[in-house]
């Protein structure tokens, strides 16, 4: 059996009863089941309709996410969650450019390596280096003043550990942001890049090994192996070309207004949903969220 789960933002609910009931008796559905009011319904199938992607994408013009996935183990064990544009809002070290002066380009990079047109490794030396001599005490006035969190995270993950889940945030940011983000959202651990320093600037160079695509890769090998599940068992969440690994390894890989490139190559693609998508699309009812 499969599962088709609509959801819509919850900040601008637009999911129509009658949509759901058209789509359900298109595919000839079982029941439909109300999540929550507006925002998110499904119903069950016993098999993946042969239109699925051109129903995907009629319903993205009406603001609408679609999801298929099958019903056996739809709830996961471990969350393993991106940070940049994923958890938060912004891109960390674009935040740290814009204050030093160089924003532009090292947007420009950025940009072009989540794309997947440039070698993540080489694209983060060569922006990490436009920060050279930038004093230390700016990262923690970019956390104070320009990053935000993501809408349903905390509840994301609140609700996962309340049901026996791990949640691990795995960046290729750095952990002078991830220690912070991770603490306030409620991760049980994090990973990333650091930034080196000496005497109070940044160096310009990152420290090495620098964690990109197959970090994010072995972080999912090692979390679940030590935590003595599968990798059916991990929801994956990112935006960009180095999270596609993790993506295509866990049992859920999430793309969350991810970058077209990166969206193409992943069956879950949630444009409008906020990170409470990815409870609803486990089959948690808003009413079953904890942390609210």
């Amino acid at each position: 059996m499969y599962v088709v789960t609509l959801l819509s933002n919850p900040a601008t609910p637009r999911l129509e009863r009658a949509t759901v009931e058209a789509l359900r008796n298109a595919w000839g559905g079982g029941t439909a089941q109300w999540l929550a009011p507006d925002v998110a319904a499904e119903f069950e199938m016993e098999s993946v309709p042969a239109n699925r992607w051109q129903v995907w994408e009629d319903m993205q013009a009406l603001g609408v996410d679609l999801v298929v996935l099958p019903a056996e183990g739809r709830r996961k064990k471990m969350l393993l969650a991106d940070m940049d544009s994923t958890m938060i809002g912004q891109e960390c070290i674009d935040e740290l450019a814009d204050v030093a002066g160089v924003g532009p380009r090292v947007k420009e990079i950025t940009a072009r390596a989540m794309n997947g047109e440039l070698d993540f490794e080489g694209a983060l030396c060569e922006r990490v280096g436009l920060l050279k001599g930038l004093d230390a005490s700016v990262i923690e006035q970019v956390l104070a003043e320009r990053i935000t969190f993501t809408p349903g995270g905390r509840e994301l993950i609140a609700t996962m550990k309340a049901n026996g889940g791990y949640a691990a945030l795995v960046s290729g940011g750095f952990t002078a942001f991830t220690s912070k983000v991770a603490a306030a959202l409620g991760f049980d651990e994090h990973r990333a890049n650091t930034l080196l320093e000496e005497g109070g600037k940044l160096t310009g160079a990152p420290g090495v090994p620098i964690l990109g695509r197959a970090a994010k890769v072995a972080a999912l090998e090692e979390i679940s192996e030590r935590l003595g599940i599968t990798h059916a068992d991990v929801m994956a969440v990112g935006d960009g070309a180095n999270d596609l690994g993790m993506l295509e390894l866990a049992g859920a890989g999430v793309a969350l207004h991810a970058k077209p490139s990166v969206a193409a190559q992943c069956d879950i693609r949630i444009n409008h949903g906020d990170l409470s998508a990815l409870l609803y699309i486990q089959g948690y009812r808003r009413d079953e969220f904890v942390g609210v």
